[in-house]
């Protein structure tokens, strides 16, 4: 944890945190909440629970849709990288094939 609290304004209130983020991390996602509670609650007016509630879920949201396309991401690009791989291990032993099959070829070793 970071020895020096940092502090935080979100939705009109000032908190004191403690976290093993870097303060300018803090700072942004604190930021960002405020942001998405003055889209709900409107500027100037008082935030409530509720209001602070739907904001976490929101982005709970964003993080969990966020993740699920990255790890689809992931899986398309293994299954291109596994293909192509495929492809190259196929035209490598095409060539050593007919590297092999030519007349005059060096002898092959470990073959």
């Amino acid at each position: 944890m970071s020895q020096q609290p940092v502090e935080l304004r979100v939705g009109g209130q000032t908190y004191r945190v403690r976290s093993s983020a870097t303060a300018p991390d803090l700072l942004r996602a604190a930021d960002l909440v405020d942001r998405r509670l003055r889209e709900v609650a409107g500027s100037g007016r008082a935030v409530t629970s509720q209001q602070m509630l739907l904001v976490a879920l929101t982005l709970a949201d964003d993080v969990t849709r966020e993740r699920e396309r990255r790890q689809s991401y992931e899986q398309r690009a293994r299954r291109s990288l596994g293909a192509l791989l495929e492809r190259v291990d196929a035209a490598l032993e095409d060539t050593a094939n007919v590297m092999a099959a030519a007349p005059g070829a060096p002898p092959q070793i470990g073959r």
